[in-house]
């Protein structure tokens, strides 16, 4: 099979497994999760999604790797490999705050091709492939804001959960922005935070102590849809060097100018 022929395939899969995630929302107690030793939380659900995201997508290309939030890596010496996060966004989950997504992201030869980020809670599936232009919401074309100016921009961030070597720093920019910015958000899924910046609901987001399985679909999408997307250095290494930055591209160096340190 063509592999512009196999993302009609991975949508359905996506979809599928957040009707899922849903209804086990349902009936999930809150005795039914776990701290990870980085502090932040798994359920049971967050390893079963992940199981039938992995099995699913093994069928549409069999020996393919997997590097999966949840453990379920797998090193097939594979020209591909899937990143998933089978809920970005799980402290949200438990409490039922509806801003929980999963996350994947495919690579091929270690290049992205496709990243799709699906909001369980109201249905809303952002992606972008290597054969269609641009970037989608279900099936509507987005594109990045026009903002122009950090003054008028609406901003995303996020919190670390165990790696505070930067914290003041962090919070010095995060004075700074908020009387330099519209206003800042925090969601508490990095993946949405990438999804509302490529269809214009945010103009950039900003945060550090992500993994790859964060930011891979997120960021793509955000690029397919004319943003930008760097590490606080303004260089590339922002899927493995946990940290990102990421804008409508009209901002971009407006705000990575915070990120300096002097």
């Amino acid at each position: 099979m063509e592999l512009s022929q196999l993302v009609e395939q991975i949508n359905p899969i996506i979809r599928s497994t957040g009707n899922f995630i849903v209804s086990e929302r349902i009936r999930l107690e809150s005795d039914l999760y776990e701290r990870k030793k980085d502090r932040s939380l798994v359920t049971e659900v967050d390893v079963s999604a992940e199981k039938r995201l992995i099995e699913a997508f093994q069928k549409l290309i069999p020996n393919s790797s997997i590097l999966g939030e949840e453990g379920g890596n797998q090193d097939n010496e594979s020209e591909f490999l899937w990143i998933i996060d089978p809920i970005d966004g799980t402290t949200n989950f438990v409490h039922n705050f509806p801003m929980y997504c999963i996350s994947v992201a495919l690579q091929h030869l270690g290049k992205t091709i496709y990243g799709a980020v699906l909001d369980c809670s109201h249905q809303e599936l952002f992606y972008a492939h290597h054969w269609q232009e641009g970037a989608y919401l279900n099936e509507t074309k987005i594109e990045a804001s026009k903002v122009q100016d950090l003054s008028e921009a609406l901003l995303a961030t996020g919190f670390p959960t165990v790696d505070f070597s930067e914290l003041d720093f962090y919070i010095n920019i995060l004075k700074d922005l908020i009387k330099k910015s519209h206003g800042i958000r925090r969601l508490g899924s990095a993946a949405l935070d990438l999804a509302y910046t490529a269809c214009g609901r945010c103009d950039g987001f900003y945060e550090y102590g992500l993994n790859a399985w964060d930011v891979a679909a997120g960021a793509y999408i955000l690029q397919k849809a004319g943003g930008k997307v760097t590490d606080f250095n303004n260089k590339g290494n922002y899927l493995y060097g946990r940290q990102i930055i990421a804008t409508n591209h009209l901002i971009h160096n407006q705000l990575q100018s915070f990120f300096i340190k002097k």
